[in-house]
């Protein structure tokens, strides 16, 4: 498809040869999961940020851009489910932005139905998709509406157990510095028993390893201790699965990278996710970091015990 002069695609085009990585990056999900304040925090950051825009308008928006000169990474439009056939339009809106040379990023924010449930209760508002029924009627339709843009998504953020600094908080995380080059990874310590974290790309379970709370000197500890890291370290296996993970991570990373994923997270389970996951997860990301990647690292479920 020829691109028009002066069209954002053309002028995306003239700053990927000259080596930028420019994105217009597209915040969506469920509602109630955080989308305005994603919006906020991105603005804040200096970015170009459209609220509630129809997916059709999505390319006019982009073309707008270009004529401006705003930056391409420093463009985002936050979409809801409101807009008729939403993922009809968004795909078709995707699409027509990348055949125009725009690389197209897509958050998905996202929550449990209980925390969805919990926070329009607060603000006595329906779900924008309730009609006459139940609330957990509306955020079942969205789940199911946003099912595939979920899965195409090129990054997931669960804000279950997130307030809104620490929303905010990610979001400068991951976009506070885009012209650092290389994925970026999220390395989250666990436990089995409260669930998987939803928005993992890649899950490893530590719970061959002994488990500290069966020693009692170590059981008011957690993995952030040196007596805890030293005990789940010099434990059978432990030093080779890091090894192992590591390669594993190596390959997938290089692959994430030839594919355009920029965010990766990566959880470390135990049953808790208080000894083994934070132990272990604590040093996957120093071996990262080793490796040159920008690591972060959060334990979902210390202190919950």
């Amino acid at each position: 498809m020829n691109t028009p002069q002066g069209s954002a695609g053309a002028q995306a085009g003239e700053r990927q040869a000259g080596g930028a990585d420019p994105a217009f990056v597209i915040v969506t999900g469920m509602s109630g999961a955080g989308r305005s304040t994603a919006a906020k925090a991105l603005e804040d950051l200096g970015w170009f940020v459209i609220d509630n825009l129809p997916p059709g308008l999505l390319f006019a928006m982009a073309e707008e851009a270009g004529k401006v000169k705003l930056a391409a990474d420093k463009v985002a439009a936050v979409v809801d489910v409101r807009s008729l056939a939403f993922t009809t339009d968004l795909n078709a809106a995707i699409e027509e932005l990348e055949g125009r040379g725009v690389r197209v990023r897509v958050v998905f924010l996202e929550a449990s139905d209980e925390e969805l449930v919990r926070r329009f209760e607060n603000v006595r508002r329906p779900h924008p998709l309730q009609g006459e029924g139940r609330l957990v009627d509306g955020i079942a339709r969205e789940r199911g509406i946003l099912r595939e843009v979920r899965a195409n998504a090129d990054l997931v953020i669960d804000t279950s157990s997130h307030n809104v600094h620490d929303l905010r908080n990610k979001i400068v995380a991951y976009f506070g510095g885009e012209d650092r080059p290389g994925l970026r990874v999220n390395v989250v310590s666990f436990g089995f028993k409260y669930g998987l974290p939803v928005d993992a790309d890649l899950v490893v379970d530590c719970r061959f390893l002994p488990n500290p709370h069966w020693v009692p000197e170590l059981r008011p500890m957690n993995g952030l201790d040196a007596a805890v890291r030293d005990y789940v370290l010099g434990q059978p296996g432990a030093k080779e699965f890091l090894d192992a993970y590591e390669e594993v991570l190596r390959v997938v990373a290089a692959g994430y990278t030839r594919e355009g994923k920029s965010y990766a997270t990566l959880a470390v389970g135990c049953t808790g996710g208080k000894h083994r996951s934070v132990a272990m997860a604590e040093q996957v990301a120093g071996r990262l970091r080793d490796r040159g990647m920008e690591v972060q690292v959060s334990h979902r479920d210390v202190g919950r015990e």
